[in-house]
């Protein structure tokens, strides 16, 4: 270390920023650039640098397209040009000192999302104690294709590779390798998971936070499906060279097309993890209630009001929710519990609390029930006063940072959210980071579950009929 803005990590020299009690570096790869004879391979170690490596702004985006209509005037974007896309970013307070370290990895349905976005910014957990690490992984069709001669999750490889650089390299940042806590949101919290579910991750982690994360791996034949099609609709064939032979617009193009027009009831299969011997040899869902590593896990209220708009949901019909609960294998017994709990709910919104508990909710929820170790509950439930989102997905994640002044969070929020939930909610996720403890008793018979709302609550889990009759 030649100055208080300069680190020496095992690759080489970086240099940050300094701004009111926070060093920043940006854009440090953890991982060789994913592309050229690495592309469609596991992650490789990044080449030694001579000198002092600038680390004053964000590495590159992974190829992806913004998000569409509605939903993309709600979440942001950002793209950065560039193949050196696997990076991390660090915030660490000054003079740190074998402080607690978090490990951030964002959402987007493992095809969007950057650590760029302003929403993500490490300050407020930095200010408390806290070195913020986030990072960049592989996306879409560069990171979770399923064909012949490519490794499996290539982008949950990539997480694995950041949470070993993390342990490797963060003291030299003032963290202690010895206090990770891995932290992710919806796609990103399906990467916390996997990482607990896989031994020689877990062994590096010792606290994780899961934010409306699905938390159950497929097949590969099912996760497949997505890069099968995509495959018949460029004719070609479904295997590392063909798709390696295609630059990552092309694929994108491919994937744009096949998604197009997707509903409610008919949207086009998604790219998700699958279950293989090497990366991910059991699903999430079975191996968390068998390990010990304290967990902070919940959901959102009203998940399904940022996938569906108002228009989408008016359109699902009495006869559609029908065919819809068939196909998802829902007894009428628990449609009738979902419509006594809200009595004023038209079939579009029965549709969508149904699909939510169905993916997040209830695998959450069994999940907490039957872990021995500590497993701590909440439920985000305020309201936004934007588009009748109400307590929708990600909605919570400006609660989290407590970032209410960030134009994202705004879309969303609104510019009137109470601050004082932030306020607590940051804090909860703080002292989780720090002790294990968030402040509220872990879950138990009694379903202990911290309500955040305008009033925040410790209350049994609401509306658990309707969610135990789901298979």
């Amino acid at each position: 270390m030649t100055d208080s803005l300069t680190r020496t990590l095992s690759t080489g020299a970086v240099r940050g920023t300094y701004e009111d009690g926070i060093r920043r570096f940006l854009g440090i790869p953890y991982a060789a650039s994913p592309f050229g004879e690495n592309r469609f391979r596991t992650p490789q170690p990044t080449a030694h640098w001579d000198g002092v490596r600038d680390a004053t702004s964000f590495g590159p985006t992974a190829p992806q397209r913004p998000y569409p209509g509605a939903i993309g005037e709600l979440l942001g974007t950002v793209k950065i040009d560039g193949d050196d896309i696997l990076t991390a970013n660090v915030w660490a307070p000054e003079d740190a000192k074998d402080a607690p370290v978090v490990l951030w990895i964002h959402g987007g349905a493992f095809e969007r999302g950057t650590s760029a976005l302003g929403a993500y910014d490490g300050t407020t957990f930095a200010r408390n104690g806290i070195i913020f690490v986030s990072i960049n992984y592989r996306l879409g069709s560069e990171g979770f294709s399923v064909l012949d001669g490519v490794p499996r999750n290539l982008g949950l490889r990539d997480a694995a590779a950041a949470l070993e650089w993390v342990h490797r390299e963060i003291a030299v940042f003032g963290g202690d390798p010895a206090q990770i806590t891995v932290m992710g949101e919806s796609a990103g919290g399906s990467l916390v998971a996997a990482l607990l579910a896989v031994d020689d991750s877990r062994a590096r982690i010792r606290r994780a936070i899961i934010q409306s994360g699905p938390l159950e791996a497929q097949t590969a034949a099912k996760a497949g499906r997505v890069s099968v099609q995509m495959a018949k609709r460029m004719s070609v064939s479904a295997d590392r060279a063909a798709f390696a032979a295609l630059t990552p617009e092309q694929l994108l193009d491919a994937r744009r097309e096949q998604s197009a027009g997707a509903s409610p009831l008919g949207g086009a299969p998604g790219f998700q993890l699958v279950i293989d011997p090497e990366s991910l040899p059991r699903s999430p869902h079975e191996v968390l209630p068998e390990v010990n590593t304290p967990i902070l896990i919940g959901t959102n209220t009203d998940e399904y009001r940022l996938w569906f708009t108002p228009e989408a949901l008016t359109g699902v019909t009495r006869a559609k929710l029908l065919l819809a609960r068939l196909a998802m294998r829902i007894s009428a017994r628990a449609e009738r519990a979902y419509r006594k709990d809200w009595p004023n709910a038209s079939a579009g919104e029965i549709f969508g609390q149904l699909a939510t508990d169905m993916m997040l909710r209830a695998p959450t929820t069994r999940i907490a029930t039957a872990r021995t170790a500590s497993t701590y509950v909440y439920e985000f439930a305020w309201q936004s006063p934007v588009r009748d989102l109400r307590a929708a997905h990600a909605l919570e994640l400006a609660f989290v940072f407590d970032h209410l002044d960030d134009e994202d969070s705004n879309r969303m929020a609104g510019r009137d959210a109470p601050r004082g939930l932030a306020t607590s909610m940051h804090e909860a996720w703080v002292k989780f980071i720090t002790t294990g403890d968030p402040g509220w008793p872990a879950f138990d018979a009694e379903r202990a579950t911290r309500v955040f709302d305008t009033v925040t609550a410790t209350l049994p889990q609401r509306r658990t009929t309707g969610l135990d009759l789901l298979p």
